[in-house]
């Protein structure tokens, strides 16, 4: 067995494309329209084949109050690995990328928090 998609939930769809392509780096694997919304994953640009994301919409009326209480609480919706937390922190900060917890060395791994500005936090992680 092996991770497939994961799921983001995000109020706008073509905000997120366009913060986790143009701001993050990953590209998009499936774009499929469904109406209103679509079927839009996403996948490392390094690992094309690998894990997708998918930005689903967060229409269903759990989503707002789950989201809302992770954010509150620090709480991240995922995590991703990079080389370096440190750098991508810099990089992603020239960006305008507003970050919730700075690069933090935990012994065995740095990691970080931002704002997605989706609703989410999301962790960045690198392994020493």
């Amino acid at each position: 067995m092996k991770i497939y998609i994961s799921s983001l939930f995000v109020p706008d769809q073509d905000k997120a494309l366009d913060f986790y392509t143009n701001t993050l780096g990953f590209v998009v694997k499936h774009e499929i329209p469904m109406g209103e919304y679509k079927w839009l994953t996403i996948v490392s640009a390094e690992n094309p084949d690998g894990p997708e994301v998918s930005l689903e919409p967060d229409i269903h009326p759990a989503v707002k109050p789950f989201k809302d209480a992770l954010t509150e609480d620090g709480i991240p919706a995922t995590s991703f690995m990079v080389d370096d937390v440190n750098a991508e922190h810099e990089r992603l900060t020239g960006l305008g990328v507003v970050f919730t917890q700075q690069p933090t060395d935990m012994g065995t791994m740095t990691l970080a928090t931002f704002d997605d500005t989706c609703g989410n936090l999301i962790q960045i992680v690198s392994m020493q």
